[in-house]
């Protein structure tokens, strides 16, 4: 009969081993806080300091309200919860008399091609939402689109949870393409800006023009502010 002798752990390999676990954690840990922050410092450095800032909210009562920046338990799939109490108390626009139209947009830059856009839906997992009341496409006035986004890296211009994560990257002269009841409306961006997340002033609504107001949240996967892109119709 052979036998085998097993040399017994040491205390000090035993600390070894849970050094260099621990260092393994703090380097996951590390590069998850990286993955997050880093596309959120770069817009700031990168994007947010070009677009115009426009600080005018309704409520700075409920703007100056604690919330996250990174986001709380609130849906914010549902364009209803984008909105304050407040704002929503004073733009009861949001109700389901609007509802049921539907078109099309594409933004060949960022390689979204024909997204459907729901006229007064909240849901916006499954669409881009068109804001109810304001200007059809092709119309005098301003039509006014929202659209979810999360961090750049998860874009994907086929799912509406990510479509417009790099809606900051146009740039003024790109194109938007709206196909809507059978004809083609071609939009030129003419102006990118921030708001704060309780201004409504992004609704409002011109008729001396025929525009469009491109929206989704700003830094790309967080609640802070609001990313507009305005675009003019080309004629």
């Amino acid at each position: 009969m052979s036998y085998i002798y097993l040399k017994k752990e040491t205390k000090t390999q035993s600390r070894k081993k849970k050094k260099y676990l621990s260092l393994i954690f703090l380097i996951c840990g590390l590069s998850l806080l990286g993955f997050v922050t880093i596309p959120i410092i770069k817009f700031q450095i990168q994007y947010s300091t070009n677009l115009k800032q426009i600080i005018n909210p309704l409520s700075l009562k409920s703007y100056n309200q604690n919330y996250s920046v990174l986001g709380d338990n609130t849906d914010y799939t549902q364009l209803s919860n984008w909105f304050t109490e407040d704002s929503k108390k004073s733009n009861n626009n949001l109700s389901n008399n609007d509802n049921g139209g539907k078109y099309f947009l594409s933004i060949p830059k960022l390689n979204i091609k024909d997204a459907t856009v729901i006229i007064g839906s909240s849901d916006l997992k499954n669409s881009l939402i068109q804001y109810p009341q304001t200007a059809l496409p092709g119309q005098l006035g301003n039509t006014v689109i929202f659209g979810h986004s999360v961090l750049p890296q998860f874009f994907n211009p086929k799912s509406y949870i990510s479509i417009f994560a790099t809606l900051h990257t146009l740039k003024i002269g790109d194109e938007v393409i709206i196909n809507y009841d059978g004809s083609e409306y071609k939009y030129i961006v003419s102006e990118m800006f921030e708001v704060k997340a309780d201004d409504f002033s992004v609704l409002q609504q011109r008729y001396d023009d025929k525009t469009i107001s491109i929206i989704t949240c700003s830094p790309p996967g967080t609640y802070l502010r609001r990313l507009v892109v305005r675009a003019e119709i080309a004629l």
